[in-house]
């Protein structure tokens, strides 16, 4: 492996471990990891932690078949939970992932100092390209500004070019988070450059249509897969007739009512970030675009009992027009509005 290689891994865990995290010496950080992960990754990770006297813990479990709650019989249970109650920080880098499973719901449940964040499989030049370029504050600024918008309107609707056109409710009893990347204290953090919505329960409504969806082969105008919402709840799927069969097959496979509804939909904010790559995490953050998440949810999200699945997927649509109410705020993948253009042109320049 190249030395530049090397260098790129370190720079990408000092970043996550001592500039986000902001580790302190004496303190736990447990990383987990499977045998689809980069070992010499998790060991940079350990390395930065070790730097600043923190004390890592790298735990190694079996690939689990499926992400989430399915997974859960390939995992070792009762003692990653014990493990993951009792650290300062957890960093998840499982190629399939404890996300929403009982696993991860008991951590948080048990361990209210936790700072956790999630970067999957992510390659290194994909976490450079999402950790790396900016500056907090400013990113955070962005944010605040968007999400204390929505907070401020009652129905968001979402076109594209693609074929987009859905529309939903907000529930200010739900989530709206935002990470700018400061993880020095407990929170259920994932990578920087993105507002969350957790949609009013019933009140989707439209069509999506994917430029990337996860367990789909979406590409262009040539293959393509889209869901008709009816109540927040996927009622078909369209498209090419060999994905859109294969989609609906796979949504069958978990025999679970809930898979089929919304969770969450994030704006994509993350200024380094300025085309799709096929990376989930990455293409997640899109600048201009949007992610639709469907299945599990957590009671962190939506309070009190959440929105219990078997597991959870993604789906991102690029370049998207947002309006709130009456109000729109992006064309096209730009931050069009008055208040939030001269934060985006500080963060990504004119454009």
């Amino acid at each position: 492996m190249s030395t530049n290689y090397n260098l790129e891994r370190s720079l990408v865990a000092k970043v996550i471990m001592q500039d986000m995290f902001k580790v302190k010496a004496g303190e736990s950080v447990a990383i987990t990891a499977d045998s689809g992960n980069d070992p010499e990754l998790m060991n940079a990770f350990a390395a930065a932690v070790y730097a600043v006297g923190g004390k890592p813990l790298l735990m190694w479990t079996p690939k689990a078949k499926q992400d989430g709650q399915a997974g859960i019989k390939d995992w070792p249970v009762e003692a990653l939970t014990a493990a993951l109650s009792n650290v300062d920080v957890w960093l998840e880098c499982n190629s399939t992932i404890l996300l929403y499973s009982d696993i991860w719901e008991n951590a948080f449940k048990n361990n209210k100092k936790l700072r956790y964040l999630i970067i999957a499989d992510s390659s290194v030049q994909s976490l450079l390209r999402t950790f790396t370029g900016y500056k907090v504050p400013d990113l955070s600024k962005m944010l605040n500004k968007v999400r204390d918008m929505v907070l401020d309107c009652k129905t968001i609707r979402i076109t594209s070019d693609n074929g987009t056109d859905v529309s939903y409710d907000i529930n200010l009893d739900y989530s709206f988070d935002i990470d700018d990347g400061d993880f020095s204290m407990p929170k259920f953090g994932t990578a920087p450059g993105y507002v969350n919505i957790v949609p009013k329960v019933g009140s989707m409504n439209g069509t999506i249509v994917f430029d990337l969806l996860m367990n789909a082969n979406v590409y262009g105008t040539d293959n393509r897969v889209e869901f008709i919402m009816k109540d927040g709840v996927i009622s078909d799927v369209r498209g090419t007739a060999k994905e859109a069969e294969n989609f609906k097959e796979y949504l069958a496979s978990f025999n679970d009512p809930n898979m089929y509804k919304i969770s969450h939909n994030m704006f994509g904010l993350n200024p380094s970030i300025r085309k799709m790559r096929g990376e989930i995490v990455e293409d997640e953050r899109v600048w201009g675009g949007v992610d639709f998440g469907f299945g599990h949810t957590s009671p962190m999200d939506m309070p009190p009992l959440g929105q219990v699945a078997k597991s959870h997927f993604d789906g991102i649509v690029n370049k998207v027009s947002i309006f709130l109410d009456d109000i729109q705020i992006v064309k096209d993948g730009v931050y069009i509005h008055p208040e939030l253009k001269p934060l985006a042109v500080k963060l990504i320049g004119e454009y």
